[in-house]
């Protein structure tokens, strides 16, 4: 049985933006892989359309069917977390396997003060130009 993890050296899941991220990703698996991959990107959800967009990757060379390897991300500017009625914007880290296709992922949040913006807070009076 395979296990993957991600873990973060801050031991935590908020940031600001501009932080630096590190950590630490380990794989158990029961055949060789081909290619590992750690990913930084954010995604959509809600009503409409979802979008995503992958800010890095790393890969990691030659993986053995048991490691742990380190890794280390500065975090974009923006776009922020942010939760609304209709949308919301969530990071994540993902680790990829290949060919399984198995995935771990771990969200985060990347905003001001480390809180995520909620658009529902925000008085409709601030939104009237």
């Amino acid at each position: 049985m395979s296990e993957l993890r991600i873990s973060l050296r801050q031991d935590r899941t908020a940031f600001e933006p501009g932080e630096e991220l590190n950590g630490a990703v380990l794989w158990k698996l029961d055949e060789p892989p081909h290619a590992v991959e750690l990913r930084l990107f954010w995604f959509t959800r809600g009503k409409g359309t979802e979008d995503t967009g992958v800010v890095k990757t790393v890969q990691f060379d030659q993986p053995l069917p048991q490691e742990t390897r380190s890794f280390g991300f500065r975090l974009p500017a923006a776009p922020y977390s942010f939760s609304g009625k209709l949308i919301s914007l969530v990071w994540a880290l993902e680790l990829v396997v290949e060919p399984s296709r198995e995935v771990c992922r771990l969200q985060i949040i990347v905003a001001p003060g480390g809180q995520e913006v909620r658009l529902d807070s925000i008085p409709t009076s601030d939104l009237d130009w």
